[in-house]
């Protein structure tokens, strides 16, 4: 939720920063060449829209006098004019949807790529459990795909509308200032007697006219800005609960957990619409007025312009011209009130993709007081200090060393800094400084292994491509990581993540390391799901395979059985300090009781 009220200049600021972009990009000249057209043929659509207004005169003259020639030769003259508006209306419409689809799609692959680089979208999740001075972005996946599409579709539109408008009253107001002439107001003998003439007082009257009427329009739409940005964060995480539903089907069921999912989604679904009630409200007042007067402004004009029609002044076709004019002027200057609800959801969107723009830059940095350099003579870390996100220190530690050959188990109580370990050397932990050595021949094996939807020989190549590894290669990684059932599944599509059980996916997550065969393998809790005589036989290979390849496996578990396989142990031990800003646990490195090949003595 936004929390300031920027000012008007300050919305068109940023309006022009996300727009820029696109327009000053390798496809500017396209761009600009597209919103060429459109607004030349707006100009041409505002051009034919005078000429019919000085139809008007000439045709309806000539039904007042009766006279069939000119009759039927303005009925010739309209087809053609209306022809040439139609023509004109299309390719308006059709430019401007094409260029409403190239700047998406160059909005979209451009914020997607600044998401997804330099782990932006690891660090963002993050700072959604600390202070939101750190840049915080709800939903990401609606800022780009919901909010992108209606701030391209409302700037081309809205844009293009105002330069309809402005046009529009700067072609007319003559027309209307000429046909009006002027007004004889008499004065009261208290002012002293006489009349006041007002010079184009038809002009004057569609001022005053949309001027009331565009004030009572923001005061009464105002409250549509906040209600809708409201809803779209609201719907958001309506939709957002509702997946992770469906990610965590299984445990839910297990648990039994549907009735407490269910409250969890009618209160967020309650709170969509309540918001969406209180926006409907204000609608409704907005479309009262608006409506009123819309249908007022049809014969406001005639009403008005009736003493000189009556009195001889003009003729029906100056009457039927100053109303067509009258509702031209009126229609440009009552812009803002056809279209404030439009404006409140541009204004809102803009409002959420300049705080997802701020949040992208603030998490695309790299951490400065990290540095972290590639050198295959090992894993090495100096001056490690290792902070939780609400600013406590979690580990401070001197010095850590993992030489070719080594084998080293992370060992320490539940919240001691393992996994956050691991993220700071693998360089994505933001909380974190001191100087990190990584052999550029590193994998990590996480606590939840992601298997994209698709493909099994994808899904087991991931990140890489599938195409860089035979299917035998691929068939031999899932045999030697115990999942020989799965061998012929190469070509089959499935949900991995859900298809298999907790235990399978720990395997083919070990079957991309067999696969790859990285010297230097960082394994968090790789095998806490599988059986002893499992384990054992993959550990078993993971050790083999890097030793071969000169590098060295560091693991993270709980379970002693995983010492047989390690050589050195990192303990996590708790300092015991309880000082805000001293460290809470240290690493003691020591020495296990293991032999050379891992087995134990």
């Amino acid at each position: 939720m936004p929390q300031d009220k920027p000012s008007l200049w300050t919305t068109v600021r940023r309006i022009g920063a996300l727009a820029a972009p696109y327009f000053n990009s390798e496809q500017k000249w396209r761009a600009r060449g597209l919103l060429l057209a459109i607004v030349l043929l707006n100009l041409g659509a505002v051009y034919m829209l005078v000429q019919i207004n000085e139809w008007y005169r000439v045709f309806y003259d000539a039904l007042q006098e009766k006279n069939q020639p000119v009759f039927w030769q303005q009925i010739v003259k309209f087809c053609w004019l209306a022809l040439i508006y139609i023509v004109i209306a299309v390719y308006k419409f059709y430019l401007t949807q094409i260029l409403q689809l190239r700047w998406r799609v160059w909005m979209t692959d451009h914020y997607l790529s600044r998401w997804l680089a330099h782990k932006a979208f690891y660090r963002m999740e993050l700072a959604r459990f600390t202070d939101a001075s750190e840049g915080v972005a709800d939903n990401p996946d609606q800022r780009i795909q919901e909010d992108l599409n209606l701030f391209t579709t409302y700037s081309v539109t809205l844009s293009m509308g105002l330069l309809n408008a402005l046009v529009t009253l700067l072609s007319f107001v003559g027309i209307l200032w000429t046909l009006s002439g002027s007004l004889s107001v008499p004065l009261p003998q208290a002012l002293g007697g006489g009349s006041l003439e007002i010079v184009g007082y038809m002009v004057w009257a569609a001022v005053l006219y949309c001027a009331v009427g565009s004030a009572i329009a923001h005061w009464i739409g105002k409250p549509q800005v906040q209600l809708n940005f409201q809803q779209q964060m609201l719907e958001a995480n309506f939709r957002h609960h509702m997946v992770r539903v469906r990610e965590y089907s299984e445990a839910i069921a297990l648990d039994g957990g549907e009735r407490v999912e269910r409250q969890q989604l009618d209160l967020r679904f309650a709170d969509v619409m309540g918001n969406y009630f209180n926006l409907i409200r204000n609608q409704k007042q907005l479309t009262w007025f608006s409506s009123f007067f819309a249908q007022a402004a049809i014969i406001f004009p005639l009403i008005v312009a009736a003493p000189r029609f009556f009195s001889g002044a003009i003729q029906l076709g100056q009457l039927m011209q100053i109303n067509s004019a009258f509702g031209r002027v009126q229609d440009s200057l009552s812009w803002l009130v056809d279209n404030y609800m439009t404006l409140a959801v541009w204004k809102a969107t803009t409002d959420r993709l300049t705080g997802f723009e701020h949040a992208v830059v603030a998490h695309s940095r790299p951490n400065p007081a990290l540095a972290r350099e590639a050198g295959d003579a090992g894993i090495a870390a100096q001056s490690l200090h290792i902070g939780l996100p609400d600013g406590r220190t979690l580990v401070d530690q001197g010095a850590l060393q993992v030489r070719p050959g080594d084998t080293v188990l992370v060992h320490g109580p539940s919240g001691s800094g393992k996994s956050s370990l691991f993220r700071t050397l693998a360089g994505i932990w933001p909380h974190a400084r001191g100087q990190v050595q990584m052999p550029a021949q590193t994998m990590f094996i996480p606590q939840r292994p992601y298997f994209p939807d698709g493909k099994l020989r994808d899904a087991l190549a991931y990140p890489d491509s599938a195409k860089n590894y035979s299917d035998e290669q691929l068939r031999q990684a899932l045999s030697d990581a115990l999942l020989p059932q799965l061998a012929d599944q190469l070509d089959r599509e499935d949900a991995w993540g859900h298809k298999l059980s907790g235990g399978e996916q720990q395997r083919l997550s070990i079957a991309r390391v067999l696969l790859k065969k990285p010297a230097w393998v960082l394994a968090d809790e790789a095998t806490s799901a599988l059986d002893e005589d499992a384990e054992a036989t993959l550990y078993e290979r993971l050790v083999a395979q890097v030793r071969q390849a000169g590098g060295a496996i560091v693991s993270i578990a709980h379970r002693s059985t995983l010492q047989a396989h390690h050589r050195q142990r990192w303990r996590l031990q708790p300092t015991g300090d309880d000082r805000p800003q001293a460290a809470r646990f240290r690493i003691e490195a020591h020495e296990l009781n293991t032999a050379p090949g891992g087995a134990t003595p």
